[in-house]
């Protein structure tokens, strides 16, 4: 391997881990706006070094494992987390690249994988092993049912939350990212025209994958004191809150890309603008999406976990099928007019909303007849 390329790749990670640290400083000071309150501001201007003062004392804290806990496992734990967050992001493309044909440019780690958005799934979906090791390891009965939440929780969602980019993979003809980014840009047709109940699904269940509100019921302190990870302090702690910031910087990367142009913008950020250009736009889109994670979790109140698996399994999976089978007719049949495929959303996201209301309705007019 290449000097380069390794000083890359620590630069790269090391990055994405200290934005994980300020994007704590960023949510701590955007809830406190939306509650009027004030937010960390003592720690240097603004507060803006409340992320060092946050990161030396998970460093200086002491360092405790449970008499009963299997240590191996509970110091693992974390580790296996941390690893999957970030070797996931090794094939994201973080900023513009240039035509995967040729060569240039290109703001991603492993190039020329064209199995991308496969990779990513597959790293990604280890960091629950993470989560029920930490659980299981600390001989903790909250603990424990926050790794078991988690394991339900995940394993459910990743079905939609596959099933939902399999139409764009078969709209791009490729599951590499840098190609789906191009046939955006060279169409100036950006997936979520084509693609919008593809785009709810993937990113609902992108909260349940981070474990995000209202889909934290692995950590609900209500409930469970703080989950899986209960018993963990100091460094090990820290590692369980960079692997879940970090997935989220991945995930609104994701969303980025497949359903947002990536670095594209009509008349701002076309193909040939300038890198530096293409790159504020994909930046300033990823924003976006970190913020709505934010908006989110201070807004909407937790579901309660048969809420949260029903959703999946008795919603979310039939309208991805139903989604994606739509999408195999129209590209075989209907190539040329995938503005059906919107159609097919609406009217797919109105039958779910319809049969969403019949069982209130039915309980209403009984309480009436009683």
């Amino acid at each position: 391997m290449e000097t380069s390329t390794i000083i890359t790749i620590l630069v790269v990670f090391g990055g994405v881990q200290g934005l994980a640290g300020f994007l704590v400083y960023v949510e701590r000071r955007f809830c406190a706006a939306m509650q009027n309150r004030i937010g960390p501001n003592r720690v240097g201007p603004a507060g803006l070094l409340q992320v060092l003062a946050d990161g030396l004392k998970f460093m200086m804290k002491e360092e405790f494992v449970p008499q009963y806990a299997d240590k191996a496992l509970f110091i693992a734990a974390p580790a296996i987390g941390m690893i999957a967050a970030l070797l996931s992001f090794a094939v994201v493309p973080f900023g513009p690249t240039g035509n995967p044909d040729e060569s240039g440019y290109r703001f991603i780690l492993a190039k020329n994988i064209d199995i991308g958005i496969l990779f990513i799934f597959a790293i990604s979906s280890l960091t629950v092993y993470g989560i029920i090791l930490g659980g299981w390891a600390s001989n903790n009965k909250y603990s424990l049912l926050g790794g078991l939440r988690s394991s339900a929780q995940i394993i459910s969602y990743e079905i939609p939350l596959g099933l939902s980019i399999l139409g764009v993979v078969l709209m791009s003809g490729s599951l590499n990212l840098e190609r789906i980014i191009w046939r955006q840009a060279e169409s100036g047709l950006w997936n979520i025209w084509v693609q919008p109940l593809a785009f709810l699904l993937f990113m609902v269940s992108a909260f349940a994958e981070c474990n995000r509100l209202p889909f934290d019921l692995p950590e609900t302190e209500q409930e469970l004191v703080g989950g899986y990870h209960t018993e963990y302090n100091a460094i090990k702690l820290a590692f369980f809150f960079v692997a879940e910031y970090t997935h989220m910087i991945t995930t609104s990367f994701l969303m980025v890309i497949l359903f947002f142009g990536g670095w594209h913008f009509p008349f701002i950020a076309e193909w040939d603008s300038h890198w530096i250009l293409q790159l504020l736009v994909f930046m300033v889109k990823m924003s976006v999406f970190i913020l709505f994670y934010m908006l989110v979790r201070w807004t909407i109140p937790r579901f309660r976990f048969d809420q949260l698996m029903s959703l999946a399994w008795k919603v979310f999976i039939p309208m991805a099928l139903a989604n994606l089978v739509a999408v195999m007719i129209v590209m075989e049949f209907m190539r040329g007019h995938l503005w059906i495929l919107t159609i097919v959303s609406i009217v797919i996201l109105g039958v779910a909303g319809l049969n969403a209301t019949k069982p209130r309705a039915a309980r209403r007019t009984l309480n009436e007849n009683a």
